[in-house]
């Protein structure tokens, strides 16, 4: 059987780096943060504790305007009709590709989205190797999901430097149909399957009794919930978001036609 060869050997090199691939990792070299910047930026610094993060790649590797939320939502949005007429940028998912990013990152957007294997962000939105910072989790839930998914995005808007989160929502979400269902029935279900229907049951309470398609409705409730969450999510967030330097907006990806649609 013919062995498989992973990774590169003793002997190969990867290809020289073009112009705009080098300017960038020389910009993420250039401002690449310290432990202490961060906690000055983030107000988490408390003397004396020992607390700390590792460092990672200053915010300053990509330009001012290019991180303005608003502009960065554009761009997202002209990347998905980009997928959805099947005209892409972005395809590069080779080695070489990542290789300008090694020093760090710096991306432009959190987007906090389902498990879903039929919704990738990166696909969905045509987006670069090192433009999303991704949390994917069951449910896209916030609220009640712990501190790892609120503590993903807060590390990408305090040391990274991301400014626009979006919470993607799916048409037919298997967890948010679970828990229309958990509702109707009143059952119990098995493990830990009941803990995270449980956190997306709210939602699906919220819109019992209204017009339009129960599970429709659901969903956009579970991920307007999560946009709330994250808005008033302190020490962090909420301040930033009050003072318009980071934007949090919510969205729903529709499975048949590949299309994103912000929620009003």
């Amino acid at each position: 059987m013919e062995e498989l060869q992973f990774g590169l050997g003793p002997a190969q090199r990867l290809p020289a780096p073009n112009q705009g691939d080098q300017r960038h990792t020389n910009e993420l070299k250039a401002n690449h943060s310290s432990r202490r910047e961060f906690m000055k930026l983030s107000g988490l610094a408390v003397a004396g504790t020992g607390f700390g993060l590792p460092t990672a790649a200053s915010a300053a590797g990509r330009r001012a305007q290019e991180r303005d939320p608003d502009s960065v939502l554009a761009r997202l949005l002209e990347g998905n009709k980009r997928f959805v007429s099947g005209k892409l940028a972005h395809p590069g998912r080779r080695p070489e590709d990542f290789a300008p990013l090694a020093e760090g990152q710096a991306p432009l957007a959190i987007i906090v989205g389902c498990a879903d294997s039929r919704v990738s962000p990166e696909v969905v939105f045509d987006q670069g190797v090192g433009d999303l910072f991704v949390v994917r989790v069951a449910g896209n839930v916030v609220g009640g999901a712990g501190p790892f998914v609120k503590g993903s995005v807060e590390f990408a808007v305090a040391e990274l430097g991301a400014k626009l989160i979006v919470v993607l929502g799916h048409e037919a979400c298997g967890a948010v149909k679970a828990a229309v269902a958990h509702i109707d029935a009143n059952d119990t279900l098995p493990g830990a399957i009941r803990d995270l229907v449980e956190v997306i049951r709210p939602a699906a309470a919220s819109v019992r009794g209204k017009p339009g398609d129960k599970l429709e409705n659901a969903i956009k409730a579970n991920v307007a919930m999560g946009v709330e969450r994250l808005k008033g999510l302190d020490p962090i967030l909420a301040g930033m978001v009050k003072k318009g330097d980071v934007k949090v907006v919510g969205a729903v990806y529709k499975l048949r036609t590949g299309v994103v649609e912000l929620l009003d």
